[in-house]
């Protein structure tokens, strides 16, 4: 308790004194509840902003002459040209076991880096996320069939 009084009380006091001295000294530029005034076109209590709601976006755009606007209509629009359809390299064609492990080259005498850095570099020319599209199930095919080879590869190695 504050001097008699509890603290709910002291609010309650406090505001109703705010507001009978905001009543006596009431200004255009001030707002119930701010101590300082704010600075924005008011006039008469009404923002002129408010007046003209979409004028903001208007008074942003740069103006059109009517000469280039004219252009634009005369002006013939770039046909875009179609893209061509892409060649499939000659590696993603060559799906069979034997051609894979051909390629991947892998000895007896791999260690388990050597086998890693040869799947990254096969995964690097075949992996599907690299390949148009249309290549994708042939490079699906090759990535599987070269993870294959290199887990057998490294089970033995593993022995």
């Amino acid at each position: 308790m504050l001097f008699g009084q509890s603290v709910f009380q002291s609010v309650l006091e406090r505001l109703k004194a705010e507001e009978e001295s905001e009543d006596e000294a009431s200004v255009a530029h001030r707002v119930h509840g701010f101590r300082t005034g704010l600075a924005f076109d008011v006039m008469e209590g009404v923002s002129a902003a408010s007046q003209r709601a979409g004028q903001g976006y208007l008074d942003n755009m740069e103006p059109e002459t009517p000469a280039a606007a004219a252009d634009e209509e005369i002006r013939p629009q770039p046909v875009a040209e179609p893209e061509p359809e892409p060649v499939m390299p000659e590696h993603l064609a060559r799906t069979a076991s034997a051609e894979i492990a051909a390629e991947l080259a892998i000895t007896a005498v791999d260690t388990l880096q050597t086998l890693n850095e040869k799947r990254r570099a096969f995964a690097k020319s075949n992996h599907p996320d690299r390949v148009a599209p249309a290549f994708r199930e042939n490079a699906t095919k090759r990535m599987m069939l070269a993870n294959l080879l290199i887990d057998e590869a490294m089970r033995r190695r593993g022995r």
